[in-house]
């Protein structure tokens, strides 16, 4: 089991979540968060004067995963997301060691599954 987090450009959202509904991938956490990568602050200009925008408005996705979705779930992510461009994000892969639905005492793999409605 793994726990994928993505850092993505907020209006790149709707295309990554379709990517992945298309592969399968029905549970996601999904937070406003702000920061910088390697690019850092950005001088802007408005009404005549300048200022930094130090941090980045991004949106991180939370998607824990059994193993068989791993790399459907980064696939769809990468593809979805892709600009080509500085600030498109970025994936980390963390090993989850125990996963417990509460609603079922489900475990691990078991409370990974889509729930039907």
């Amino acid at each position: 089991m793994k726990l994928i987090t993505a850092i993505i450009r907020p209006t790149k959202l709707p295309a990554v979540k379709e990517a992945l509904f298309k592969a399968g991938v029905r549970g996601i956490t999904i937070s406003k968060v702000s920061g910088h990568g390697g690019q850092g602050g950005i001088v802007e200009h408005y009404r005549g004067n300048k200022f930094v925008v130090e941090f980045h408005e991004k949106v991180q996705l939370s998607i824990a995963v059994s193993e068989e979705f791993v790399q459907p779930t980064i696939d769809s992510i990468v593809e979805s997301a892709h600009t080509g461009s500085i600030g498109d994000g970025k994936i980390f892969v963390q090993t989850l060691d125990q996963v417990v639905r509460i609603r079922t005492k489900e475990q691990n793999a078991d409370a990974l599954t889509p729930v039907a409605a």
